[in-house]
């Protein structure tokens, strides 16, 4: 392999992919898929990156059609005509046998129907007449519409459904890599103790956090928080809302939000204060660490997400807390937030090997709370705490 290619997944789990997908293909008589990926450094674009092993960055996108039988042909931004054949043993381009090229830009609209026609192109040259599409939501319309306009006499399906039950339950590679990524975040999260102090602005610690990441192999992602005094909300905020200086006694959450090395994304987040951890603080964490202990007891293969989220919010009422409204226990892989959502409107259920994130939160007028952390379901109903982070409110 290629010494530049950091961390690259392996030939033999790709392979393990595209048989189980293709099984699932010749069930609904599909002949070819098409996957758009972009934006992969900021948690989007997990379903192209999953099938092709290819980690499409920038907001540059790329597509491929996914054959039920054969290698794969790849359109990217390249230069005008441009076509490449592989054997797909290409380091670069594992599985690829034609790569075709248009400089498409997502951000000048006018560019993007190029993208749109090659792909519409190649599936009517192979004679391909039922193409799934798979992450719908994950394309841009005017690529999809693009797509459907000129490939008459092809009947697209969405084909979703078929890559998220296989992509939820992680091989053991993804296991492994999974494990180095919720490593990587609880050294992170040591490192930035000793870095927090009075003076220095939110965004200063947020960068560090990056930087530490980009230091332990992070390949994307990002770290959010904010700052505030006790009684205001110290809270999940962006970067354009990180401008605040801290002080002493101020509270801060720290959320970091990255993929470690192999791109498979976790996340960890705790409080930081300045001082003394006010009383308010303590109970408010207390709540969420008893909700999502209560959450873990409900992850058993098998268990409805639906009837999770439905005891879930009892539980809350019980406690006199606000009802989840939102979603608050959900699968992380290649994407931030990927199926199962322990939510009322989820088909899926739970099964071992399935990496799930936790983070139960509420907020009053005074505080927000939250803490989560990721886990790994098993077999025998057990559920692995994956941070070694301590489940508490850090006094500096």
């Amino acid at each position: 392999m290629d010494e530049r290619i950091l961390n690259p997944i392996s030939v033999q789990e790709l392979e393990r992919r595209w048989a189980a997908v293709r099984v699932q293909m010749q069930t609904k008589g599909l002949d070819a898929l098409v996957v758009q990926g972009f934006a992969n450094m900021v948690g989007l674009g997990g379903y192209f990156r999953w099938l092709t092993g290819i980690n499409a960055a920038n907001a540059k996108s790329q597509s491929v059609i996914f054959p039920a039988s054969g290698l794969m042909t790849l359109v990217k931004h390249g230069r005008f005509n441009e076509e490449k054949t592989f054997d797909g043993t290409n380091d670069y381009l594992p599985g690829i046998g034609r790569q075709l090229g248009t400089p498409n830009f997502c951000s000048v609209s006018y560019t993007c129907d190029a993208e749109a026609e090659l792909i519409a192109r190649e599936i009517k040259k192979c004679g391909y007449r039922n193409v799934g599409l798979v992450g719908v939501n994950n394309m841009f319309f005017g690529f999809g519409q693009r797509l459907q306009q000129v490939a008459d006499g092809v009947a697209f399906v969405d084909a979703t459904e078929l890559i998220d039950p296989i992509r939820a339950i992680k091989s053991p590679e993804e296991i492994g890599l999974i494990r180095r990524s919720t490593a990587m975040q609880d050294e992170i999260m040591k490192k930035i103790r000793d870095h927090i102090r009075p003076g220095m602005k939110d965004f200063e610690v947020m960068a560090y956090g990056e930087y530490l990441g980009a230091l332990l192999e992070s390949e994307n992602g990002y770290i959010t928080g904010s700052s505030a005094p006790p009684g205001e909300l110290a809270s999940i905020r962006h970067r354009s809302y990180q401008g605040r200086t801290m002080h002493e006694g101020d509270i801060l959450y720290f959320h970091i939000e990255n993929g470690g090395p192999g791109g498979q994304f976790t996340h960890l987040g705790r409080f930081f204060v300045l001082g003394k951890v006010p009383q308010e603080l303590t109970d408010a964490f207390g709540n969420v660490l008893e909700a999502q202990e209560f959450t873990l007891k409900l992850l058993r293969p098998g268990a409805s997400c639906s009837e999770i989220f439905a005891e879930y919010n009892a539980y809350l009422r019980s406690k006199g807390l606000p009802e989840e409204g939102r979603i608050h226990c959900h699968g992380q892989g290649y994407d931030v937030v990927e199926r199962p959502l322990v939510r009322c409107d989820e088909s899926m259920t739970i099964a071992a090997n399935m990496s799930i994130g936790s983070h139960p939160a509420y907020s009053t007028k005074t505080l927000y709370m939250t803490v989560c952390d990721n886990f790994l379901t098993h077999a025998d109903g057990s559920v692995e705490r994956l941070h070694r982070t301590p489940l508490e409110i850090f006094e500096l």
